[in-house]
């Protein structure tokens, strides 16, 4: 017999309406469930007038709503603040209990908990599940019984937990098997809000050709898959369509994680797969980050290394100078202003290219990993906490597992190794796209003929360099000298 007579499903960032944790917990254990998401005021207006998330949200919403209602229910949407409006909506609704799937950001941990504590003095509960990780808080754990700081000995120990549990960390949530307890709210529905309702503008989402909804994710799967074999070749290269291309779609639950890790894990077993078993690694480096931040919450402000928060940063008006020419994409590298631009036009930036821009960013300017990390969280479509804090942390040498203080990249050798023949610099960077392969990756350095053929005076049409690398290398180490004795090493 079902525990409940009625329940509600809060989607957040799981915006299917397949092998979904939550809904089939909340299915299997009543005996209707009604579903609602709340565009939550809290989160909603810190945000940029034009943002393409708000946009991919109502795309994947309105699918949402027509799938469940496929399968006999609807879509409650709601603009508020969700700590209050979930507790409000469950009494309207005269629901015994609220299903969610874990967040683990501190935020939304809090809001979670506000809520909980609202349901509780109603006679309500909230039940949370684990579904946007395939290991979570303390599930993969050290022999001592401690979490990992290390990535590889958690990926080996995450691998053999996996193995140790057959399909079962796999198989996908069968909610069709209770979708006729699904319930209609009737007059309580509202509608799909416009954009300029939730006082959003317009952006070029539509032009970039991106797929959305859990279609678009499915979609995007299937044109990875044939790719996938080759992908440990291909995914240091952003000219090369060699990335899935799927992280927004993970961010916002358009696409299971449990499917991903399962057709990876299939594709290891062809032959000619060692690209599945590296973009499985990727898969497990967002668990490990999904980890890090639910044992040290307190790196969302502070380095992982406490002894990095000594480090003295670049401050004051140059500084803030420096910054903007990153942001612009006018620092007279090619390679980072290509990312740079990729980033602002688009919303997405190749993994590699994070590296090379946050790497620019700490040890080529000297600017705090804080100010780089704000905003990226501002123009990522994809961003989600974790895996950005993750990811500067590692460039700025601060966190888990992180390249050594002294590895710094070379944003020119990184150009020639990585976009060797300019591709990516001259989509990004059309000025640019009348200079000879050798010349592009150093602007500066090219014959006066060669700008010249090309209609290119620095300083006019393309930046000159904000500051010269080998100059700033020496600058670098000195000030991560607080941090440890600096040892000679080389720059790549």
């Amino acid at each position: 017999m079902p525990s409940f007579d009625k329940s509600l499903v809060w989607f957040r960032r799981d915006l299917r309406a397949f092998d979904h944790a939550a809904l089939y917990h909340a299915l299997k254990q009543s005996r209707s469930v009604y579903c609602a998401f709340i565009f939550d005021t809290e989160i909603l207006d810190a945000l940029p007038r034009r943002d393409r998330r708000v946009e991919f949200i109502l795309a994947a919403l309105a699918e949402l709503g027509r799938d469940l209602e496929r399968l006999g229910g609807s879509l409650i949407v709601r603009h508020a603040a969700a700590a209050q409006e979930i507790p409000k909506l469950a009494s309207e609704l005269g629901v015994d209990a609220v299903f969610v799937n874990h967040d683990y950001e501190p935020q939304a941990i809090a809001r979670d908990t506000a809520v909980a504590s609202a349901l509780k003095e109603a006679g309500r509960r909230l039940l949370a599940f684990k579904d946007q990780a395939i290991f979570e808080k303390d599930e993969v754990l050290s022999q001592s019984a401690r979490p990992f700081s290390v990535f590889t000995p958690y990926k080996n120990a995450w691998l053999r937990k996996l193995h140790e549990g057959g399909d079962f960390f796999v198989k996908p949530y069968p909610v069709d098997a209770y979708a006729d307890r699904l319930a209609s709210p009737g007059r309580r529905a509202t509608g799909l809000p416009s954009l300029a309702a939730l006082g959003f503008e317009p952006t070029n989402l539509n032009a970039l050709g991106m797929p959305t909804g859990a279609s678009g994710g499915a979609k995007l799967l299937e044109d990875f898959l044939p790719r996938i074999g080759r992908y440990h070749e291909t995914r240091d290269f952003p000219a090369v369509k060699g990335p899935s291309y799927l992280s927004t779609h993970l961010r916002f639950g358009t696409v299971s994680i449990r499917t991903l890790a399962r057709r990876a894990l299939e594709a290891m077993h062809l032959p000619g797969s060692s690209g599945a078993a590296t973009w499985l690694s990727e898969l497990i480096w967002r668990d490990f980050y999904f980890m890090i931040l639910h044992h040290h919450p307190r790196v969302a402000t502070q380095a992982f290394k406490p002894e990095y928060d000594r480090i003295r940063w670049e401050d004051g008006e140059a500084a803030r100078e420096l910054f903007a020419a990153w942001c612009e994409a006018r620092t007279g590298y090619p390679l980072v202003d290509a990312a740079m631009a990729q980033l602002n036009q688009t919303g997405y930036m190749h993994n590699r290219l994070r590296m090379v821009t946050a790497s620019f960013l700490t040890k080529d300017l000297g600017l705090d990993w804080r100010w780089g990390e704000a905003y990226f969280a501002l123009h990522l479509n994809d961003f989600e906490l974790s895996s950005n804090n993750g990811g500067w942390q590692w460039a700025a040498s601060s966190g888990c597992d992180a390249q050594p203080y002294f590895r710094i990249f070379n944003p020119v050798t990184q150009s020639e190794k990585f976009d060797p023949e300019g591709k990516f610099i001259r989509r990004y960077l059309p000025q640019l796209a009348r200079l000879p392969n050798k010349a592009i990756h150093a602007p500066w350095l090219a014959k006066p003929a060669q700008l010249e053929a090309a209609g290119i005076a620095l300083g006019r049409d393309y930046a000159l360099p904000v500051m010269q690398h080998d100059e700033a290398r020496q600058r670098t180490l000195a000030r991560y000298a607080v941090v440890k004795k600096v040892q000679p090493e080389t720059a790549d």
